[in-house]
């Protein structure tokens, strides 16, 4: 019996054995036709324009930050499109990726493309690009600050949980969520969060030529669709991502736009790893308790 089932499943078997011997040699001739297949009727020319994707919340701002200062120092590129489609996220790292677009701005021009939401933290990001252009649709703005915190102090008496702290430092456990936050805690939370939203309003006031005086007019944490945020003054231009691409082609002096593209290799990770991710997540369904 047993040798019927070996027989039976050898051909999978042997596939399997297969795969698992030369895997690595056949990946290796992956890259090697990815890196020497023919171009084709690709340009041989020098890529004049770049685009620049932020997409999702904004946690780490490093390789973006790399990608635009990189951009900076290509002299072929002469003007790049930052597409945008994000909610916001950490105020540093936002801050960081709108210092990083300053700069840039220095050495050639930059548009910014609302594609979707550009929004808190990705606007912020934005306000230093030479023209924003927001698709009709886009939601923008909400320029404020919040923090968050829990109160579970009812929940850990009923469990019979006691927390023991110690601490140096008046405000050291300022914002606890095992008690109520007494009064000059959360006067010194609200102080910070204040701090960094007048930031947040002095910055989009400078970049944007708006009164930082009257905040209500652009900066109470609303939310606009494009045509609100245009005539707030926080966007330029109503537009597609064509139209996008267009300001950014004459506003950067180039006749012939030849944008630069990823290599084969690396849009054949990122399929790969998309697939990838999509079938993990069909498989991962059945597990996930509703």
């Amino acid at each position: 019996m047993s040798d019927f089932f070996k027989k039976l499943f050898s051909p999978i078997t042997a596939t399997l054995d297969f795969i698992q011997k030369y895997f690595k040699s056949l990946l290796f001739l992956l890259v090697i036709l990815l890196i020497l297949a023919p171009a084709g009727s690709e340009s041989v020319k020098p890529p004049n324009l770049a685009k620049l994707d932020l997409t999702g919340p904004i946690i780490d701002a490093s390789k973006i930050v790399k990608q635009i200062d990189e951009l900076a120092g290509e002299k072929s590129i002469k003007g790049v499109l930052f597409v945008v489609n994000s909610p916001g996220g950490a105020v540093a790292p936002s801050v960081e990726i709108a210092l990083a677009i300053k700069r840039l701005k220095r050495k050639k021009p930059v548009v910014a493309y609302a594609a979707g939401t550009m929004a808190s933290g990705s606007y912020y990001a934005s306000i230093w690009a030479d023209k924003i252009v927001a698709n009709p649709a886009a939601t923008i703005g909400s320029i404020g600050v919040i923090m968050e915190g829990m109160n579970i102090k009812g929940l850990i008496d009923k469990i019979g949980i006691k927390p023991q702290v110690v601490k140096a430092g008046k405000y050291k456990e300022a914002g606890t969520p095992f008690r109520e936050w007494t009064r000059e805690e959360r006067k010194e939370i609200e102080t910070h969060i204040f701090d960094i939203y007048h930031m947040f309003v002095n910055d989009v006031a400078k970049a944007r030529k708006l009164d930082p005086k009257h905040p209500e007019r652009f900066a109470d944490a609303q939310i606009f669709i494009a045509a609100k945020a245009k005539k707030a003054g926080l966007v330029d231009e109503i537009g597609s991502i064509r139209d996008a691409e267009e300001l950014t082609k004459t506003i950067s002096g180039v006749t012939e736009a030849r944008w630069k593209e990823k290599s084969r290799f690396e849009q054949y990770i990122e399929n790969l790893a998309e697939q990838s991710a999509r079938v993990f997540a069909s498989q991962l369904k059945g597990w996930v308790i509703k």
